[in-house]
């Protein structure tokens, strides 16, 4: 936890007092420091979480007339402006379970998203690539066949919150609230006592830049009676708190593209009916997902060694389709042959002739798997990325004055599409925690006042990272051994038992 001055600690004086302990003394011809421009909260990170807790306390009766300030290094107005035809996706995509839909209508954020570009799912198959066993999460058995299935999840982009977000704040009103785009936290100090202003020792204070795509010139400084981080796995804020992380970097990257599918082979029962795939392959280094989206078309989150991702990137797009497609049906032994095919030094067409006519040609001797996803047929030009998987997790979550949310929090596994989630769910608690302490005139930057959240959210986050990171392990084990023999029969008598099922999916939840 930072140090805090010795004058935030000493006994109460009341400013008439304070002020005439400087009446005799000599001024210099020297300015004093100018006094920082005091906000009641202060949130450095203008993604999903941050954005989500400035729209959450504008929605509040009880918080909407708090000064609030935002800071983020990127562009906004480019967020604002963000827009794709609809034939087309972005590859940074999040899947929203109901609690995070049902937090951002209660916060009037989800009327401001473009709702044809969210697809909701309602089932999710998931198997062993080593042992083919698996289990499938819908709400089938709570349900009558003749209506349609509860949501699992709600894919949306990134991009699409942040507008939503970006819109809902500014349909708040100008009135207590700033946004710094284009601006950069170039420090983070404690405050001083100011002779002719308040005693900010105890608050911090943050010395603002603008970038070179900055229009104007923000306030030099910046005081928050509370700060909050929603600024990423290398949080500034966080280590102006001194709170220590916990983790470690997993040596996987994920990859990411956006995907247009073949029509389904069956049309779903009831109609309408839309299925996310995982598939597990151990010798590869992690799991395989297709998520989807409008317009038959699919989001590709693959977990694999840093080596797969180097030659999934490399690839053709008709090699790279070949190789998502060979991932959701081919044993693995004929996947890690495909994965080690040579590039030859001839032409592309060459190259992905190789793969699909490998693929078509395996397939003709691999049984059909019936929970397969459809076959894959283009892949967006442009959208094929890679990003490091790492687990986080801070000691604590606030200081004084100081609270984290989002990754600056706590960065998790993908495997289970939880971590924005985690985000919406630190920011609606937080937001409760401020409600809570203005409706009861507390100090919203006390450690007090912020206990509450920290109390309500480690403890839940711990638990999600931790069963992510233990998935992981055990999925990575490859071969028939007592491991692969484990988890096949943990996953056969997960899928037998409804209701073991049933508190999974309310626990995936929030």
């Amino acid at each position: 936890m930072r140090p805090i001055t010795r004058s935030a600690l000493r006994p109460y004086v009341c400013p008439s007092c304070r002020s005439g302990r400087f009446v005799g003394r000599r001024r210099f011809g020297s300015k004093p420091d100018q006094a920082p421009d005091v906000y009641d909260v202060v949130c450095v990170g203008g993604g999903p979480a941050g954005l989500g807790l400035l729209a959450a306390l504008r929605a509040s009766p009880l918080t909407s007339k708090l000064r609030v300030a935002l800071v983020e290094t990127q562009d906004l107005q480019k967020a604002r402006a963000w827009n794709l035809d609809s034939q087309q996706f972005s590859n940074r995509v999040s899947s929203l379970t109901p609690s995070s839909v049902s937090f951002l209508q209660k916060i009037g954020a989800w009327e401001h998203l473009d709702t044809d570009r969210a697809q909701e799912y309602q089932e999710m198959q998931v198997w062993d690539g080593e042992t083919d066993s698996r289990i499938t999460f819908d709400w089938s058995a709570d349900s009558s066949p003749f209506e349609n299935l509860p949501t699992v999840a709600t894919m949306t982009e990134n991009a699409n919150l942040v507008r939503g977000l970006l819109s809902r704040i500014a349909a708040s009103g100008d009135e207590n609230v700033s946004i710094f785009s284009n601006t950069t936290v170039s420090s983070i100090e404690n405050g001083t006592d100011h002779p002719d202003g308040p005693d900010l020792s105890a608050w911090p204070v943050l010395s603002l830049a603008p970038t070179g795509a900055a229009q104007s010139q923000p306030p030099t400084r910046i005081a928050a009676r509370l700060l909050v981080g929603a600024d990423g796995i290398n949080s500034p804020v966080r280590r102006f708190a001194d709170i220590a992380t916990e983790g470690w970097d997993y040596n996987r990257h994920g990859v990411v593209a956006t995907l247009s599918l073949a029509d389904p082979d069956q049309v779903a029962f009831p109609i309408g009916t839309r299925t996310a795939y995982q598939r597990f392959l151990p010798s590869l280094g992690g799991p395989v997902a297709l998520l989807p989206l409008p317009n038959n078309h699919a989001t590709l989150v693959w977990s694999t060694t840093v080596e797969n991702a180097a030659y999934l990137k490399s690839l053709s797009p008709k090699a790279f389709i070949a190789m998502v497609n060979a991932a959701f049906r081919l044993p693995m032994t004929d996947l890690k042959y495909m994965m080690r095919m040579e590039r030859p030094a001839t032409s592309a067409s060459d190259y992905e002739d190789s793969h699909e006519s490998e693929l078509t040609w395996r397939l003709q001797h691999t049984p059909p798997a019936s929970h397969a996803p459809p076959m894959v047929n283009g892949v967006q030009e442009g959208s094929v990325a890679a990003f490091p998987l790492r687990f986080r997790h801070a000691s604590t979550y606030i200081s004084p004055r100081v609270a984290l949310v989002g990754d600056a929090a706590h960065v998790i596994h993908p495997l289970a599409g939880q971590g924005l989630n985690l985000g919406m769910g630190d920011v609606a608690s937080l937001s409760k925690t401020i409600e809570y302490a203005v409706d009861h005139g507390m100090d919203i930057g006390d450690t007090l006042s912020l206990e509450r959240y920290t109390a309500e959210r480690w403890a839940v986050n711990a638990k999600i990272g931790g069963v992510c990171d233990m998935l992981h392990k055990l999925y990575n084990v490859p071969g028939q051994g007592p491991v692969a023999w484990g988890r096949s029969l943990g996953l056969e008598i997960i899928d037998r038992l409804p209701f073991v099922k049933g508190f999974l999916m309310k626990n995936a939840e929030g």
